[in-house]
């Protein structure tokens, strides 16, 4: 029985010096010490930022009818270049001329009357001093006198209502010639024919378009800018404009206006350049590219 014991017990010394002697297991993500780098400010990006947007003109209008009337003639067609009062096209005005040829026909005669009237003041004033002249000398009475005095204080009212008659026939004379001019289509401004909407013999009412003209400079670019670029961008900064057939054909744009306050919906800043000289790539309408450089 003490023999069985003492080999027990030295198995079990045996079993314990084995796991004694085990590798040490290592644990992951121990906890040591870690060293951290302050946080470094982001450097000012070097590139440019390219914006898109439209180039427009200041005059680009529809030309609309004055009045209703029948086309009669139209002198203008897409693409024809225009000066500031050329004729597009006329409305029919053979009743209109006719009104003005009456309405001539009275402040004619209006006049007319006025000297008449004129006349016939010199000679009631003739009668009245002769009739002064008598009664002084007691040749006539005094009821005599005072109806020559009455009968040119008559004549002379009479002018002042032929007066205020020519007056109203002149007004309505000028209001007829308004009413002719406004029979020719005329252009506005200096520019090009973009669209015709009316033909020969068509009728047209009363602020229906008739014509589109636009001019073709200066081109102005509109676009849109993020909100930090507040302060970085002003009147008289340079822009590059290039169309997206040709990216590689820089055109100088100079900024003319900056929005002083951001839109909320979209964080941006609007922005318009004028572009600088003229070129034939670039017409009205056409989206470009912008790039804009930041103010350092």
């Amino acid at each position: 029985m003490r023999t069985s014991c003492i080999v027990a017990l030295v198995g079990m010394a045996l079993l314990l010096g084995g796991c004694g002697r085990s590798e040490p297991v290592t644990v992951a993500n121990a906890a040591a010490p870690v060293r951290t780098e302050p946080a470094r400010a982001a450097a000012p990006s070097s590139q440019p930022y390219v914006a898109s947007g439209p180039l427009v003109v200041e005059n680009q209008v529809d030309v609309a009818a004055q009045r209703e009337g029948v086309v009669a003639r139209t002198d203008a067609d897409v693409g024809t270049a225009v000066r500031k009062g050329d004729l597009l096209a006329e409305l029919d005005n053979r009743q209109l001329l006719a009104d003005i040829d009456a309405a001539t026909a009275r402040v004619r005669s209006a006049q007319f009357q006025m000297q008449h009237f004129a006349a016939e003041i010199k000679v009631k004033e003739t009668d009245l001093a002769r009739d002064e002249a008598m009664y002084k000398a007691e040749l006539i009475t005094t009821q005599q006198l005072e109806h020559s005095r009455y009968a040119v204080e008559s004549e002379r009212f009479e002018e002042q209502r032929e007066r205020e008659y020519l007056k109203s026939a002149q007004d309505t004379l000028k209001s007829l010639q308004f009413e002719l001019d406004k029979t020719r289509i005329a252009a506005p401004f200096d520019g090009i024919v973009a669209r015709r909407y009316v033909r020969v013999g068509q009728k047209v009412a009363l602020n229906d378009r008739l014509y589109w003209v636009t001019a073709m400079s200066p081109l102005n670019v509109r676009f849109t800018v993020p909100q930090e670029f507040s302060g970085k961008i002003g009147r008289g900064d340079e822009v590059s404009v290039s169309s997206a057939a040709n990216p590689e054909q820089q055109h100088t744009a100079r900024v003319t206006s900056v929005s002083p306050v951001v839109d909320p919906a979209s964080g941006t800043l609007e922005v318009q350049a004028q572009v600088v000289g003229k070129s034939a790539e670039l017409v009205p309408g056409m989206t470009v590219n912008i790039r804009v450089n930041q103010r350092r």
